[in-house]
This record gives C-alpha cells, structure tokens and sequence, in this order.
C-alpha cells in the first residue's frame, strides 16, 4: 500500500467535514461517511479547489451508520480495496434538542441511542480488523455533557460512546490498534448553535484549526 487510507465517519459536517478535509489536504484517501449527499459533495469540491500539489482525495459513502448491512459493505470493500485503514475518524452523532428528562422526545431518544452508543458498538468490531492490518488509529471526540441539565439524550448516548471507546483503548493498549479519545475546544458548528442559541461565536475556535490541532497530535 502506497497510500495512506482513512475513513471517517460523520464527514459531511461540523468537525468531521474539517478532519476529513484536513485529512485529504495532506494526502490521505479519505472514505468520508455521512447521511447528508450535500454536505460530502462540498467537502469533496473544497478539497478539488484546494489545488496543493500532494492532496490526496476523497471516496463518497453517503450511508447512514445505523445501517450495519451498508457499513458491514463498505467495511468489506475497504478490505478488499485497501486491505485495511491506517486512520478511523468516527464523528458521526445525533444532537437531540436539549429537553427535561421527564420529557424527552422518545423518537430523539431512540434515534440518539442508535447513533451514538448502538452504531459505536456495531462499528468497533467491524473496523477493528481494518486497523489491526495497518498499524492503524481510532479516534473518538468526547463532549463530556453527561449529568447537565437538559443534555438528557446527547449527554448519555455521548458518554456510553466515549465508555465504549475507553474499553476499547484499554484492551488494545499493549498490541494495538491505537485509540485516541480527544476532547475538542467549543466550536461554531450547527450541532453547538442548537444548543447554545444566541452565543457569541466569535470566542470559539475555528474550526479547520481545531481539526488540524487534533491531528497534529496524532
């Protein structure tokens, strides 16, 4: 293998778009996965218009990872292409809007236990083997929102995601593959406005910045 292959889940925006941007821009394959077709094909357009000489490039999975049939596919194809992953990026999440616990939505309950905590544990078994034939890294973005008022939904799918990925980087400490849990700064995403509506965004971080911080730390 000649180049290096990653895939990240969650790609069409936010904090994903920008790793898996970053990722393209300094001459990864980038598998991005994401529900939102749009969003993958600006990422893909930003990358084109780029025009750094050593960019790599970009394979479209628009899917959804709740979908096992599809991510087992897709799994099998990057093994079958590539042989395995030198990187996994999963920021794939589902922000419910902020509620009492007493009334939580239960279609948003469900729908953040699929994507946060079901999909995680489905997608560790799967892309662990992708890993381990390359040397390969995990990483995982926490937001620790746990116990918060009002953070009901986002705040225990979020902490049983980040729980699974813990015992992961425990059991897999000493022979691999490598996981790496990073906590990023507040951004001006969609998901942080929907939560925090009429907060001043010119106090957070950029985000290609960030993105380029936390895989610089890799």
């Amino acid at each position: 293998m000649t180049q290096k292959i990653a895939l990240v889940t969650g790609a069409s925006r936010g904090l994903g778009s920008s790793l898996a941007e970053q990722l393209a821009l300094r001459g990864w394959h980038v598998v991005a996965v994401a529900r939102t077709v749009g969003g993958l094909e600006d990422l893909d357009d930003r990358v084109k218009r780029s025009g750094l000489p050593g960019a790599g490039s970009l394979t479209l999975a628009p899917m959804d990872v709740t979908n096992d049939d599809a991510m087992r596919h897709l799994c099998r194809s990057i093994h079958d292409r590539w042989g395995g992953l030198g990187l996994w990026v999963h920021a794939a999440i589902h922000a419910a809007p902020l509620a009492p616990a007493g009334h939580l939505d239960q279609k948003d309950w469900e729908k953040s236990l699929a994507t946060n905590a079901r999909a995680t544990g489905t997608l560790i078994p799967m892309v662990e083997p992708l890993l381990r034939a390359h040397d390969g890294t995990a990483v995982f973005l926490d937001d620790p929102r746990a116990g918060q008022p009002f953070f009901g939904s986002y705040g225990a799918t979020k902490a049983a995601q980040i729980a699974l990925a813990r015992s992961w980087q425990a059991e897999t400490a000493k022979h691999g593959p490598r996981i790496v849990i990073a906590t990023p700064q507040g951004l001006p995403t969609a998901t942080r406005a929907r939560f925090f509506p009429g907060e001043d965004r010119s106090k957070l971080a950029d985000v290609q910045s960030e993105a380029a911080r936390i895989l610089d730390t890799l």
